[in-house]
């Protein structure tokens, strides 16, 4: 039986099974796709959203004030570390799956398992919190313009949070269905769509920091931790869930034209410019309004308007709409190609795996992570979805860290045309950063995860573990 738990699968395998006709993905994504999908992903529901609860605080945990620029930067160095790893991984093997993946190929089928099961909350519950963000800022720009959608139809049950008499959210489940719909069409649509919206909510966030910056009060950076680093360690964990897009650059890796070259370029170039328009973007909210009047729900749109900004409030909002979309556009496509490869290696339906014979997109998997999302969005909480986000994530890179040190040592002249740096101190510093900032996740979330992880663990032993590929290699041996 342990034996069963530690089999990898080897990379010339795994790069075979990609190519076999009947699983095969186009590949037609370049640097300038990838980018875009990274910075696509990044720039959305947590500078658009999420800054406002990680300054603030809720009932739960405190908020960080204007130290929420230090939270940027600790989230962002925590990413950069895990982004190395990550990069030199996907240039080695670059296949769907991302971190599901590179777990197969170093720390065994049952770690891989919990890898890929994870994934699926991270991006499923991120598709969830994304398509509930984008649903905020759509009401708050259909109120500036003088229209707004009755509270019944754009907030979660109340036996769920939402306000009495609350049925769902709405608009949440309408455009997870839409863009579930673009994703079948094709990646290369999908990743031109991201690209033009990136170009579009940069631009946005740029007039923000312009018309923004002049009329910063310094005085309102004062406290600046009002809660001290233990606020600044919390935001950081909540405002991770604004980072996580970098690794969804990964899962499209057997997409890419020269992915050796431009996946690594992808990943930490998106990062790059992300970290930084973040950083600049929390300087200029919380230097606009005081702490205790910024607006949880559509923060950075809310700060201009109470500067006076009124029509500058109607850009952002409009910004932060399409950018949004194209963050639930590519989280989407990360959750189905994380599917579809553990459905390729048969640890899942292998159903799942069907490719759509004039599209070239795994269309079944794409339908089916649709309609669950969907109907998760118009039912759950943004707080908690985020929070489930992040811990699936944070798991995923202690996995890929320490993976990528083994592989250093069990496979050394493996050929790996990108090497992180400083082997081993940078995954080593990956997975203690992690470590670090999972602890200031609620409770509950923990909970949660636990118990995610022990289904996941009874699906792996009632199903998969009899049905993956390498089994029926084994048996047939």
């Amino acid at each position: 039986m342990i034996n069963r738990f530690l089999r990898t699968k080897s990379i010339d395998q795994i790069l075979a099974d990609a190519e076999r006709p009947e699983h095969r993905l186009k590949k037609t994504l370049t640097a300038w796709d990838l980018t875009a999908l990274g910075v696509g992903a990044i720039i959305g529901t947590g500078i658009f959203v999420l800054i406002g609860t990680a300054i603030v605080g809720d009932d739960n945990r405190l908020g960080a004030g204007p130290g929420i620029m230090i939270s940027f930067i600790l989230s962002g160095l925590t990413c950069a570390l895990a982004a190395l790893c990550y990069a030199e991984f996907s240039a080695m093997i670059p296949v769907a799956g991302s971190a599901y993946t590179f777990s197969y190929a170093t720390l065994g089928e049952f770690l891989a398992w919990l890898t890929g099961w994870n994934l699926i909350l991270e991006y499923g519950v991120a598709c969830v919190a994304v398509a509930i963000g984008w649903s905020g800022y759509f009401n708050k720009l259909l109120m500036l313009a003088g229209l707004e959608l009755p509270y019944w139809a754009t907030n979660p049950p109340h036996w769920a949070g939402g306000p009495e008499g609350s049925i769902a959210n709405f608009p949440a489940a309408i455009i997870v269905l839409l863009v579930t719909t673009i994703l079948v069409v094709g990646i290369k649509e999908s990743a031109r769509a991201a690209g033009f919206i990136v170009i579009l909510k940069t631009a946005v966030i740029f007039f923000f920091i312009a018309v923004g910056t002049p009329a910063i009060n310094v005085e309102n950076w004062q406290p600046f931790m009002p809660n001290g680093f233990a606020g600044v360690k919390t935001a950081a964990a909540i405002i991770f869930f604004a980072y996580i897009g970098f690794d969804a650059v990964s899962t499209a890796a057997e997409e890419a034209v020269n992915p050796q070259r431009d996946v690594p370029l992808g990943i930490l170039g998106s990062l790059a410019v992300c970290t930084v328009l973040y950083i600049a973007v929390a300087a200029v909210l919380t230097g606009l309004v005081p702490m205790d009047q910024i607006d949880v729900h559509a923060p950075v749109a809310e700060a201009l308007s109470v500067a006076g900004f009124k029509w500058g409030a109607a850009l952002v909002a409009f910004g932060a709409v399409a950018g949004i979309t194209s963050v639930l556009v590519v989280m989407m496509l990360g959750q189905i190609r994380v599917f579809f490869a553990m459905s390729r290696d048969q640890l899942l339906s292998p159903g799942l795996a069907t490719i759509h014979p004039r599209f070239g997109t795994p269309h079944r998997a794409t339908i089916l992570t649709g309609v669950a999302v969907a109907i998760m969005a118009a039912l759950l909480d943004l707080g908690e979805a985020a929070d489930m986000t992040n811990i699936g994530t944070f798991f995923a890179f202690v996995l890929v860290c320490s993976g990528v040190m083994l592989l250093r040592y069990t496979k050394p002249d493996q050929p790996r045309p990108f090497r992180l740096p400083l082997m081993p101190l940078v995954p080593i510093l990956g997975i203690a950063s992690c470590l670090y900032l999972m602890v200031g996740l609620p409770t509950a979330t923990w909970i949660r995860f636990v118990v995610w992880t022990g289904i996941g663990i009874l699906v792996y032993i009632g199903y998969s573990i009899k049905h993956s590929k390498l089994a029926h290699q084994d048996n047939r041996s």
